[in-house]
């Protein structure tokens, strides 16, 4: 195969503006800006720019690459710093640069590793770079708790490769895109017609093969009556939350938006919709709890929880009225529910001292809440990204409901990339996803990933609607992706063995 002259004489400074962009295309094609063919293009730059340097220049240009990719699509937490920690700007960047820079790390970890051991190897170019980028997403997803976001196969709910995604998942998905830039650059690399039109066969059937997936029902209606449902968004400033004088103007808010939502047999508060312990808010909740009981309503609210025991407190969700159980969030977010070297950091600046940011995990193994007769699993806010810890309790209920509070976030990308995730949820499980907001977007969101209905953000709203109880699992809802991550790590080894056996001689 032809090398481009070009590949060869990219200067340092040229690498340092093409890596950052190509990263940052990744960014375009997610939520909101949804120009989902960037990511394809992104993962073809960074092949190129892997193509032919050696294996010190590609941990540099994929760390520069991650760079472009995180500082672009994750920096609002520098909203979260300044505006709600009270972080000085010169603080609040140098932190989120060193938070993108951290994150930029996976990425040159994936261009040391490609060029050091996949590049050599017998189709390591075309399937050897999308096994890898999987693996890297997968590794990104549970090191040091995870970071599952800017998955590259988000960008792809509403694509044919959608079709996919019941049987594969998010990580499936960005196989199939990696695999697809991967496949541009050889075509692009070859100019020759044959390889031009092998390389466009392999894409046309990994997407057309999802396109014939697509219509396929892997659930069905648990019943021909659907729940009705309201979501009441309070749309209370985040600075307002925790400060005292507005919490009974906020326990007032909640009772009158809540009245007339009473009748429908699900209603929905967001995360911490009152901002104080369950048990200190009895005298509230429990007048309300009893007419929601009456009306046969199930009202389903975030609230903190102090435990009796040592377990400490938690972020939780409760259901009251016709409804009963808790749910205690599992996966907490760094500063701002918990603190990793809570005896260094607290009390340093305002940003490790942010109210309610001493949370416990809740355990692994909570029964689903139940709103009357039916099962309903709960996610709150930042969980509902990791794609197995949903599956794991989607599988076992009858639909599934996250609550969130992404005033954190301010008017940044980061709510609708939030939005993105939970509509892949629905769609990888087969579930309705009720999603219940502080500020929107609130949502009824249907088993293939589609928005039923949405509230506008930052205004104070009530949506009302139906949702549908679903039977059976989809194939990812039932094994998760473990399948095919152990496919990736077998694709990867099998690849090396045939390398050693048949190719190493010949080198």
């Amino acid at each position: 195969m032809p090398q481009s002259n070009s590949e060869s004489r990219l200067s340092p400074q040229q690498v340092m503006v093409i890596a950052p962009l190509a990263g940052a295309l990744v960014t375009l094609s997610l939520a909101p800006f949804d120009i989902w063919p960037t990511g394809i293009l992104s993962c073809a730059l960074l092949a190129w720019l892997l193509s032919t340097c050696e294996p010190r220049q590609a941990l540099w240009r994929g760390w520069l690459y991650g760079l472009g990719m995180f500082g672009s699509g994750a920096s609002w937490v520098y909203v979260s710093i300044h505006v709600h920690g009270y972080a000085p700007v010169p603080l609040a960047l140098t932190l989120t640069a060193l938070f993108c820079g951290g994150l930029a790390i996976f990425h040159g970890l994936f261009g040391w590793l490609y060029v050091r051991f996949v590049r050599p190897l017998p189709g390591g170019m075309l399937i050897g770079f999308a096994l890898l980028w999987v693996l890297l997403e997968w590794l990104r997803s549970w090191v040091l708790t995870g970071f599952p976001w800017l998955l590259l196969g988000y960008a792809h709910v509403d694509t044919w490769i959608a079709g996919w995604a019941p049987i594969v998942g998010v990580f499936g998905l960005s196989f199939v895109c990696a695999l697809s830039g991967s496949c541009l650059f050889l075509a692009w690399r070859g100019r020759q017609p044959v390889a031009i039109a092998t390389y466009g066969v392999i894409v046309l059937t990994i997407w057309g093969g999802g396109g014939v997936l697509k219509p396929i029902q892997w659930v069905v209606r648990a019943s021909e009556q659907p729940l009705t449902t309201a979501i009441y968004q309070p749309n209370v400033p985040q600075e307002h939350k925790w400060d005292r004088k507005y919490y009974y103007p906020i326990l007032k808010q909640l009772d009158v938006g809540t009245t007339p939502l009473l009748g429908n047999q699900i209603l929905v508060w967001p995360e911490a919709a009152v901002p104080n312990y369950y048990q200190n808010v009895r005298g509230f909740l429990d007048p309300i709890a009893a007419q929601a009981e009456m009306t046969g309503t199930t009202l389903i609210t975030g609230i903190p929880h102090r435990s009796d025991n040592s377990e400490g407190y938690h972020n939780s969700i409760f259901a009251l009225g016709a409804g009963s159980g808790v749910y205690h969030k599992q996966r907490l977010v760094p500063y701002g529910e918990y603190e990793p070297l809570e005896s260094v950091l607290r009390g340093l600046i305002a940003f490790f001292d942010l109210p309610m940011s001493a949370f416990s995990p809740g355990p692994a193994d909570q029964a689903p809440l139940q709103a009357g007769a039916y099962r309903v699993a709960p996610y709150i806010c930042y969980e509902l990204i990791y794609p197995d810890l949903v599956a794991s309790t989607a599988r076992d209920a009858d639909l599934m409901i996250t609550i969130s509070n992404d005033s954190w976030f301010g008017r940044s990308i980061g709510p609708l990339q939030h939005l993105q995730m939970a509509r892949m949820r629905a769609l990888e499980n087969g579930r309705y996803l009720i999603r219940g907001t502080n500020n929107g977007v609130s949502a009824i969101i249907d088993h293939h990933g589609q928005i039923v209905q949405a509230t506008d953000q930052f205004v104070e709203s009530s949506l009302v609607g139906e949702v549908e109880t679903m039977l059976g699992n989809t194939p990812f809802g039932s094994f998760g992706s473990r399948p095919v991550i152990i496919g990736c790590g077998l694709g990867l080894g099998l690849m090396y063995l045939m390398y050693l056996a048949f190719w190493r001689e010949q080198d």
